[in-house]
C-alpha cells in the first residue's frame, strides 16, 4: 500500500485539487488558496516524496500510472469523487494524465510537463537540477541569511517566479527547504526524461501559460495547442513557472471559469 499524502483542507462545496510541480510543496498554493476556499472545498496536497508526504518505497516506480493510481486511491480517503483538478508544472502533467483516466471532472493545467520538444526537455532538466543541487550543497544558515534578504530572495528564485522579492523570508527559507529534502526529487526527474504528454482529455480543460516562464518556456504551449486542440489555451502575461505568486487573481479567475464550464456541462 503506498502512503497517505499529507495535506491541507480548507473551505465547502464543490471538491478542487491541487496538484504542485517537482521539488516544491502543497504552500506553492497559499497565494490563491484562501480565495479559492470561499467557493471550493479546496484539497492542497504535498505529492509523495515532497514537502512532509513520504515517498514511494524503493521498488515502486514514479511513473504516471502510480501516481494517478495513488491519488485516485487519496480521493477516495478524503471522500471526494471525480474532482476538478489543477496542477502546476508536474502538476499539471498528473492533472491532465487523471483527466484522461476520467478520474477528474475538469483540469486547469499551468505550464504542465509533456509538452517537451527534443532540446526544451534538457532545458527544463538542467536548471532543476542545479536549483536542486545548490540547495543540497548550501548550509541551512546561509538559506536562511539568503532568504531574509530581498536580493536572496531574487537569487533563489528568479527561475520560478517573475517577483521572487514579494516573498517573506518564511516563504523563501520553507521553500528551499522543501526542495533539499524533496526525497523523491531524482526519481521523479529521471522518469520525466521519456514522459510526453499524448492523450486525450474528455472533460473541459484549460491550458494556461507562463509568458515568463524559464523552465518550460512559452514556446511549448504551441504544442499543447496541436496536442490538445479542443482544450482551451491561454496566457499569463508576465508570470514565471510557478504562476499562483506572480499573479494570483487572474490564476483564480481562471480556475473558476474552468470549473463553471464543467458544472454548465454536467448540468446540460
Amino acid at each position: 500500500m503506498l502512503p497517505d499524502l499529507v495535506y491541507t483542507r480548507r473551505g465547502s462545496g464543490t471538491p478542487l485539487v491541487l496538484l504542485h510541480g517537482i521539488g516544491h510543496r502543497r504552500e506553492a498554493w497559499d497565494p490563491v488558496l484562501d480565495q479559492l476556499a470561499e467557493h471550493f472545498d479546496v484539497i492542497a496536497p504535498d505529492l509523495s516524496g515532497f514537502g512532509q508526504s513520504p515517498a514511494f518505497a524503493g521498488e515502486v516506480p514514479y511513473s504516471m500510472e502510480n501516481a494517478c493510481d495513488h491519488l485516485a486511491d487519496q480521493f477516495a480517503a478524503w471522500g471526494v469523487s471525480k474532482p476538478h483538478v489543477v496542477g502546476n508544472s508536474l502538476g499539471g502533467a498528473i492533472a491532465l494524465e487523471l483527466a484522461s483516466r476520467g478520474l477528474v471532472s475538469s483540469v486547469t493545467a499551468l505550464s504542465p510537463a509533456g509538452f517537451f520538444g527534443p532540446v526544451s526537455r534538457f532545458q527544463a532538466l538542467i536548471p532543476l537540477f542545479l536549483l536542486r543541487l545548490s540547495a543540497l550543497l548550501t548550509p541551512k544558515p546561509i538559506l536562511r541569511f539568503l532568504a531574509s534578504q530581498e536580493w536572496g530572495r531574487r537569487l533563489i528564485g528568479w527561475i520560478l517566479y517573475t517577483h521572487p522579492e514579494r516573498h517573506d523570508a518564511d516563504e523563501t527559507y520553507g521553500d528551499s527547504l522543501a526542495l533539499k529534502h524533496a526525497t523523491a526529487f531524482e526519481r521523479t526527474a529521471m522518469a520525466g526524461i521519456h514522459y510526453s504528454f499524448d492523450s486525450q482529455v474528455p472533460v473541459p480543460t484549460t491550458i494556461a501559460w507562463a509568458t515568463k516562464d524559464r523552465i518550460l518556456p512559452y514556446s511549448q504551449s504551441k504544442t499543447a495547442r496541436q496536442r490538445l486542440p479542443q482544450a482551451r489555451h491561454v496566457d499569463l502575461p508576465g508570470c514565471g513557472h510557478v504562476p499562483m505568486a506572480d499573479d494570483p487573481e487572474l490564476i483564480v479567475r481562471i480556475i473558476e471559469q474552468t470549473v463553471e464550464a464543467a458544472e454548465e456541462s454536467k448540468a446540460a
